[in-house]
């Protein structure tokens, strides 16, 4: 039996798909978003349907974002959900998410856009950075992601799990963990443990930065090097004199930092940028 296979569909690496089946997980994930039939839901990557069909269920229309065209054709034709579902073929990481949200005059409405998904594992960090730049239209998002991506998630200053993308993220989100999800709850079967994840953008975030690039760039430089000392691994940004002018002890270490601290140095450096930078690369996939 080819255990990759499920429903009739084979699962396909270059993809990342791995199908939920678990009934059990399915309800608990379900109960956690709890859809609503006056609200906007979009699920990324539906698969098979395993979430699509309990949520659509229970609301009268569902956008969902499929980027493997044999399964979003299967979607078109789904037998009784079909007339529910707005399938659109794409990737993504590309989709415009803000102009969806003006197609449907949410704001208008006075609503926002709750996203969730299965994520396919090896997009799941830069998916999220991509959905962090629409944070203002969206009322929650739900994740099934690797377990370990949840944990540095949620992690906070002075653990080993805490690093950049617990840095970015919290800066747009808060952020809770729902459940923990084991390997036989998919087919085929992951080799790692998943979980879910709660994040809600900050109606205000409450440490604005001025320029993104320089809490992206100060995060990465003082993740990349998080056995330095941080008069050390920001050397080329800060004089330690800085770094204590700033309030930030130049001994103490990239995860001994709070996301008010890092949002203080990206504020002083685009006040006060460097006389070389390089190209502006957000390096969004790249982590700790």
């Amino acid at each position: 039996m080819n255990s990759k296979k499920h429903l009739g569909h084979t699962a396909r690496k270059r993809f990342g798909q791995n199908f939920l089946h678990d009934t059990q997980v399915i309800e608990s994930i379900v109960a956690a978003i709890y859809p609503q039939r006056d609200q906007f839901l979009i699920e990324i990557g539906p698969g098979l349907g395993a979430l699509t069909e309990p949520v659509a269920e229970q609301i009268d229309h569902l956008t969902v974002i499929e980027l493997d065209r044999d399964l979003a054709e299967r979607l078109r034709h789904h037998p009784f959900l079909h007339q529910k579902l707005r399938v659109i073929e794409q990737d993504a990481m590309q989709f415009d998410f803000a102009a969806l949200y003006q197609e449907q005059n949410l704001a208008q409405k006075g609503q926002k856009l709750r996203v969730f998904g299965n994520l396919p594992y090896n997009i799941s960090t830069p998916l999220m950075f991509h959905l962090f730049q629409f944070h203002q239209l969206i009322q929650d998002m739900h994740f099934m992601l690797q377990k370990e991506v949840v944990k540095r998630l949620c992690a906070a200053p002075n653990s080993k799990a805490y690093g950049r993308l617990s840095v970015m993220a919290q800066y747009f989100c808060r952020v809770m963990p729902v459940l923990e999800v084991p390997p036989s709850a998919f087919k085929p079967a992951p080799k790692v443990d998943s979980a879910v994840v709660r994040l809600i953008p900050h109606a205000k975030l409450p440490y604005p930065v001025k320029d993104l690039y320089w809490l992206n760039r100060v995060c990465s430089q003082a993740f990349n090097q998080r056995r330095k000392t941080l008069r050390n691994a920001l050397s080329s940004l800060f004089s330690a004199d800085c770094l204590s002018a700033l309030g930030i002890d130049a001994n103490a270490r990239a995860e001994n930092l709070s996301v008010a601290d890092y949002s203080r140095l990206a504020n002083w450096l685009a006040d006060n940028p460097p006389d070389q930078v390089d190209n502006k690369q957000l390096m969004q996939d790249s982590e700790d």
